[in-house]
């Protein structure tokens, strides 16, 4: 089969297959988390200003951005060749007449939709429900499709990154979380050209933003010390990003022998 059936075919079953996980509910659970917060301020912003609801809006942005994409690509992504190996499944996917990339790119595929399913419906909750006394700005709106375009191609750059990670190491998960919570979370903060050595770098050069009082939706935590690449050229180093480490992770996938442990 060649890889243009099979890729789809794979994309197929794995969606299928990964919105019954419990992995897939508890972190669909843990997406209620910025919800339940909205709920909650805007109970107790009842009446107040704008900018305060704005202020918390950027909260919730510090949360996706920063925790809920990373922790999500950083358990698919990884898992899609591990859960395999540790499932003993993997000698199953190779024997069916399915080009190794295939595998990968489908159930790459597969999960960065089910991840920003996921993220949409959370993100989409909480957004409104903060903004609630906005609903008639059509600046909202743009805004809110400019949050949920930047989480998107997180979860796309992240991803790839982690993918790649779990066809090479065995302990995948570990490097992931320093490099998730550790390098991404300080390098952001170094001055000059450093920054750019980070997935969040470039996602924050697209976030829109909003001077408080200005009547948006603010961004000022989340832009602190960013020293900012163009949107142009950081949309296009987040695909780059993506397709270099799916095309290490395809590689890696087809040239390993993976063995499975006692």
């Amino acid at each position: 089969m060649n890889a243009k059936r099979a890729i789809p075919e794979v994309f197929g079953f794995f969606l299928s297959l990964g919105r019954k996980t419990g992995k897939t509910r508890v972190f669909a659970l843990l997406g209620l988390v910025p919800v339940i917060l909205a709920v909650v301020v805007r109970v107790v912003l009842h009446g107040r200003t704008g900018d305060m609801a704005a202020v918390f809006t950027e909260i919730l942005m510090v949360f996706f951005l920063q925790f809920y994409i990373v922790i999500l690509a950083l358990f698919y992504g990884t898992s899609i060749v591990a859960e395999e190996v540790e499932g003993r499944t993997l000698s199953y996917l190779i024997t069916r007449p399915l080009p190794k990339p295939a595998i990968v790119l489908g159930k790459y595929a597969a999960y960065s939709l089910l991840m920003f399913l996921m993220v949409a419906v959370s993100l989409s909750l909480s957004f409104f429900i903060m903004n609630a006394a906005r609903l008639a700005d059509a600046r909202l709106y743009l805004t809110f499709l400019s949050y949920l375009g930047v989480l998107g191609l997180g979860i796309l750059a992240y991803t790839a990154f982690f993918t790649f990670l779990g066809t090479l190491l065995k302990k995948a998960i570990l490097v992931g979380l320093v490099f998730g919570f550790g390098w991404e979370n300080v390098i952001q903060y170094f001055p000059g050209s450093t920054q750019r050595f980070s997935v969040v770098h470039y996602l924050k050069s697209l976030l829109p933003y909003r001077p408080m009082g200005g009547g948006g939706s603010g961004v000022a935590l989340l832009l602190f010390r960013l020293e900012p690449t163009s949107p142009a050229i950081a949309v296009l180093m987040l695909a780059v990003i993506a397709g270099v480490f799916l095309a290490l992770a395809c590689w890696v996938f087809r040239t390993k022998e993976y063995l499975y442990e006692e």
